[in-house]
């Protein structure tokens, strides 16, 4: 199984960072807009759309205000992996601010790249939003999970 993990600071409070990532369905309008083009929730799954048209499932798995902590999987749509579940946690960073922990475990391995390559694009939509508080409006981009 491969994994991809990935940490980086953002310049707003941990409690800021986990408001918007809690907010499982909007993550199109707080985390990721022009990235992400289109989330609908149903219960506890939501269809995420990208802005290269990419479609993903995601089950939410745990939501954990105390550890301010996010799991999920990724159950159905076009990315076509036989396994994935990522987990984001908010964690008190330096001077205030917030180190987001994201990892991601992913088969086949031949989807690490492009896992890879988003969340790098996605850690740098979200630190943007999230340090303007959450009003930027990103470019959208080719890539998606």
């Amino acid at each position: 199984m491969a994994s991809v993990h990935k940490e980086f600071d953002i310049h707003a409070t941990p409690e800021q960072v986990w408001d918007a990532v809690s907010d499982f369905g909007a993550v199109h309008e707080r985390l990721g807009p022009g990235l992400v083009t289109d989330a609908r929730l149903d219960a506890d799954t939501r269809t995420v759309t990208f802005a290269n048209g990419t479609v993903v499932v995601e089950r939410l798995i745990d939501l954990d205000p105390v550890s301010r902590r996010i799991a999920y999987s990724i159950v159905g749509g076009s990315l076509h992996s036989s396994h994935h579940h990522a987990s984001m946690q908010a964690l008190p960073g330096n001077d205030g601010g917030t180190l987001v922990v994201w990892h991601t475990d992913v088969l086949p391995e031949a989807l690490t790249v492009p896992i890879a390559e988003f969340v790098e694009q996605a850690s740098a939509v979200m630190r943007r939003t999230l340090e303007a508080g959450g009003s930027q409006e990103p470019g959208g981009s080719e890539l998606a999970p």
